[in-house]
């Protein structure tokens, strides 16, 4: 039986929406694939992953969470999906640590099976940044308590029983709250989900804020990122690489993502490379050719 694709363009709700460009819809069916892949081993998860995309309190909650920063904010993507592609990263670490017989927290400490371990990470991935609709500031923490009457109503889907079902909600709210860099990671699955959120750097995201006036160098260097990929390290489990057009990029690697990764449980699993390409080329690609302050803040023309 052909596997429902589970795209937002398949699963369009009505009431508030923030378009995303054509290209990053593109990264939300590749994200989807992807995490498919990976699920189709843990059925588990695979519900659970089901049954969030499916939610109309979640859909509801990424509509507004994506409205407040990308239209009121004018910041990057926040919405569902960056939830589906900080999922897909987050779970291609996963698997790249198991591949090295490394277990997350977890499993490590028998709270359960590889199962239950990507369950976990799937629900905080696509949940991580719901709070960003009551505000920016705090949004890990609002994120957080959002969280717990959707998993308290789905996780007893898959749960009987009740100190599993709790250790397990546990771990995905501790995932959820410290995936910011402002926030220690204590587990390996905070920082699994706080490395793939800063992993989401690409062009795409920066440029729904791009195009609403932004010319923050958040918005400017993602603009610069033309792919990042996960994949097996030559001396780590995990390296993260990225081609960047423009060395304005070197801010979301060494600002986003290498915070993430400095000083968390990761940071013996994962080494990063960043270029900009093509590498014989002279000159960064222009990205920005003119801004002008207009009121209070700076646009481009």
């Amino acid at each position: 039986m052909k596997q429902p694709r589970f795209t937002s363009k398949d699963l369009k709700n009505v009431g508030i929406e923030v378009e995303v460009p054509e290209g990053y819809a593109q990264l939300e069916e590749e994200a989807v694939n992807a995490i498919l892949e990976v699920l189709s081993k843990y059925p588990k998860a695979m519900k659970m992953f089901e049954m969030l995309v499916q939610d109309d309190e979640v859909r509801a909650d990424w509509d507004i969470a994506n409205f407040i920063a990308v239209k009121k904010l004018k910041y990057n993507d926040h919405g569902e999906v960056h939830a589906k592609i900080v999922a897909a990263s987050a779970l291609k670490m996963y698997e790249l640590l198991l591949e090295s017989n490394i277990k997350p927290d977890f499993v490590e400490y028998g709270g359960g099976d590889y199962d239950d371990e990507a369950l976990i990470l799937i629900s905080a991935a696509l949940l991580h940044d719901i709070g960003n609709q009551i505000y920016r500031g705090n949004h890990p923490l609002h994120s957080s308590y959002l969280a717990i009457p959707i998993l308290d109503r789905l996780l007893p889907e898959i749960y009987d029983d009740m100190e599993q079902k709790t250790e397990v909600r546990g771990f995905i709210l501790n995932a959820i709250y410290a995936h910011d860099a402002d926030v220690p990671d204590i587990t390996m699955e905070s920082a699994l989900v706080g490395v793939a959120d800063a992993t989401d750097m690409t062009k795409g995201r920066g440029r729904m804020a791009f195009d609403l006036g932004s010319t923050s160098i958040h918005v400017v260097s993602a603009l610069s990122i033309d792919s990042v990929l996960i994949a097996k390290g030559k001396e780590k489990p995990i390296e993260i690489i990225i081609e960047m057009s423009n060395s304005s990029g070197i801010f979301q690697v060494e600002e986003t993502l290498g915070k993430k990764v400095v000083g968390s449980p990761l940071e013996d699993y994962i080494e990063i490379t960043a270029m900009v390409t093509p590498v014989e080329a002279d000159y960064d690609k222009r990205i920005v050719r003119v801004i002008k302050l207009k009121g209070r803040k700076f646009t481009t023309e």
